[in-house]
């Protein structure tokens, strides 16, 4: 029934290959099916003024695609002069999300910067971002208590995002882009490791759906967000 023949709960194959640039504190490139996010975390000793002074650090993040990530070549957003608002609006999400898992007392003050630029795009780009994203500060996070910059570590629990939708009626897990521009619901639930909710960003698409249909959705995305979080963990070791 799906244009990929997976199963309706089967996940796109999953990997994150770490260490992928020289100069970043942390770097990963994950692979979700045709989905490819490089992610980079720099460690910087400023933090926003709104919080400088307070004692907490920051996590935030960017987010862009590059110009061929798609079937066709997109025009970079510098030459425009300005980010387009659903850029705006993911690299928020992708910030969001990180902060939930962190205690910032503890990172102490000072920035961490996720980049994460799309190299390929086949469907759930912000999801592989923020699972990519968390690797990266993970990594960066790893290297500031190795030299003993923390002394207690900061992150509370793996962040990671995967999309779940009404897709030929069935809820399915994990949509590619046929299923993404098919889909009458479409959704991206962010959660932790431990399986508590960060985020959840639903809208119907096409066709309304029951409450019987989101808990679906929210049961596939706990099985799909588990396998990312091992896949997390397997790549930070």
């Amino acid at each position: 029934m799906r244009p990929s023949g997976r199963d309706l709960s089967e996940m796109r194959p999953i990997s994150i290959e770490t260490g992928i640039t020289k100069h970043a504190e942390g770097s990963c490139m994950i692979r979700i099916g045709d989905t490819h996010v490089l992610c980079t975390a720099s460690i910087e000793t400023r933090v926003p003024p709104f919080i400088k002074g307070s004692g907490l650090g920051w996590v935030t993040a960017e987010y862009g695609m590059l110009p061929r990530s798609t079937s066709s070549r997109m025009r970079r957003e510098a030459a425009t002069g300005r980010q387009g608002g659903r850029t705006v609006e993911i690299q928020r999400l992708i910030g969001r999300a990180l902060r939930a898992g962190v205690d910032r007392s503890a990172l102490g003050e000072r920035q961490i910067t996720i980049d994460c630029d799309v190299i390929q795009a086949d469907g759930g780009t912000r999801c592989a971002a923020i699972t990519g994203g968390w690797v990266a500060l993970r990594l960066a996070v790893n290297r500031l208590m190795a030299a003993g910059e923390i002394l207690s570590d900061p992150l509370l629990d793996p962040v990671a995002a995967v999309s779940c939708g009404i897709y030929a009626g069935q809820p399915v897990l994990d949509l590619d882009y046929p299923e993404d521009s098919e889909a009458g619901v479409d959704g991206n639930f962010i959660m932790t490791g431990s399986g508590r909710l960060i985020e959840v960003q639903m809208s119907a698409e096409g066709t309304l759906f029951s409450r019987d249909q989101m808990d679906q959705m929210l049961d596939l995305a706990t099985k799909g967000v588990g396998e990312l979080a091992a896949a997390q963990q397997a790549a930070v070791q």
